[in-house]
């Protein structure tokens, strides 16, 4: 049994549900039940019974040779039971009569429709990305709920809210490639948190928008996904605590993965439509290009974050920025610009604490690293902050 072909069948098998007429809460009900057989009849490929239809005896299509057809059949038959159990005789008589004979699945990949209506614009984004996993991914219930640590009753009900909130969109409305996205970069920020590596999950995702989707930005974040991904195993150190970039064993970097998501962003830069996602991989490209943190070409990222600045007029951008500016201008010049912003941004404290240090100003960063540590989204990132505070009070150089 082939869990990932499982999982990349998935949205095709979804979408002949419901351009046969099945509404999107039933149809993807009906899915997830067909997975579970296959699982069951498929575990061993060689037995007789995984060409028979299970409970009618009579032949399918050899699900080895064509496993899309057999779980479209076995997703369909499921969807007619349940609605023999639900609908008025009639109807049921209808549904029956109109079942296609069994034999190969359509060509048409419905995998696009299903991510703009997964990401649709009237669902929370913790539920749209609950439902791209589910319909678009082929996750089940139980490994979303353990990669968010949430009880799998509760990812239940917002998997079956949102399956509610769009089952009576139309399937050929046009979506917004801009929601998928960050539907897509939501989860890949997730990160691994359980049995399922939600970064690794978005990549195969965006990589199966890109093959249907023929647009720089999907470009754009897929580079950007790979050349993040490339330093994953320096990020953090044998006991977990967390590795700042500049310190990373660049040689662990993954070299391929790096050549691979430059190659798609400088394809997507020769289209001359920038997006924030190109912007974000080229820096992240400029980072991954130094062999050693002092030979960063920081003014080249300051120019990117110029870029990304008037794209996007995030503060966050401009708070990123303002290290940028710290490490190509000097600090001095990294904490006027740090002036310029909030002090109730996100890590703002710890910038500040950072570009003090590199200005020599020991004392007020390790009273700000202190700050910022209480301040920490995360307990990996409060350890850190308390340890270059400590660092500091010590009389310790980095």
């Amino acid at each position: 049994m082939n869990e990932a072909l499982l999982r990349s069948l998935t949205p095709s098998v979804l979408g002949i549900l419901v351009r046969r007429g099945a509404d999107f809460a039933a149809a993807e009900d009906a899915v997830q039940d067909a997975l579970v057989e296959a699982v069951r009849v498929w575990r061993d490929d060689r037995s007789p019974s995984s060409r028979l239809r299970p409970g009618r005896g009579d032949p399918i299509r050899d699900p080895i040779r064509d496993p899309k057809g057999w779980l479209v059949t076995m997703a369909w038959r499921r969807f007619l039971d349940a609605t023999r159990a639900e609908a008025a005789r009639r109807r049921r008589e209808d549904l029956v009569d109109e079942e296609p004979a069994p034999g190969p699945a359509p060509a048409v990949d419905d995998t696009l429709q299903l991510y703009f209506l997964c990401a649709h614009p009237s669902l929370t984004p913790s539920s749209a990305v609950a439902l791209t996993l589910r319909a678009v991914g082929g996750l089940t219930t139980r490994q979303i709920a353990r990669a968010y640590l949430v009880p799998e009753a509760t990812m239940a009900q917002r998997i079956s809210r949102a399956k509610r909130t769009v089952s009576g969109v139309r399937f050929d409305q046009p979506g917004d490639v801009a929601t998928v996205l960050r539907v897509l970069y939501l989860v890949f920020n997730e990160g691994y948190s359980g049995e399922v590596d939600l970064a690794a999950e978005a990549i195969r995702l965006t990589r199966q928008l890109a093959v249907s989707f023929d647009h720089p930005e999907v470009a754009g974040l897929l580079a950007l996904m790979l050349l993040h991904h490339a330093r994953r195993a320096t990020r953090t150190a044998p006991d977990g605590s967390l590795v700042p970039l500049a310190e990373q064993d660049r040689g662990r970097w993954d070299t391929g993965m790096i050549a691979e998501g430059v190659g798609i962003l400088q394809a997507a830069l020769a289209r001359d439509r920038l997006g924030e996602f190109q912007a974000q991989a080229a820096i992240a490209a400029l980072h991954a290009d130094a062999s050693a943190a002092e030979e960063t070409d920081w003014v080249q990222i300051v120019e990117w974050y110029d870029e990304l600045a008037d794209l996007t007029d995030s503060p966050v951008v401009r708070l990123n920025r303002a290290v940028a500016v710290g490490e190509a201008d000097g600090p001095r010049a990294g904490l006027t610009e740090l002036a310029a912003l909030s002090d109730s941004l996100p890590r703002h404290t710890a910038v500040a604490g950072y570009l003090h240090e590199r200005a020599g100003d020991l004392a007020t960063a390790a009273r700000l690293y202190a700050e910022a540590a209480h301040q920490a989204p995360t307990l990996a990132e409060r350890d850190h902050l308390t340890r270059q505070a400590a660092r500091l009070n010590a009389g310790r150089p980095r």
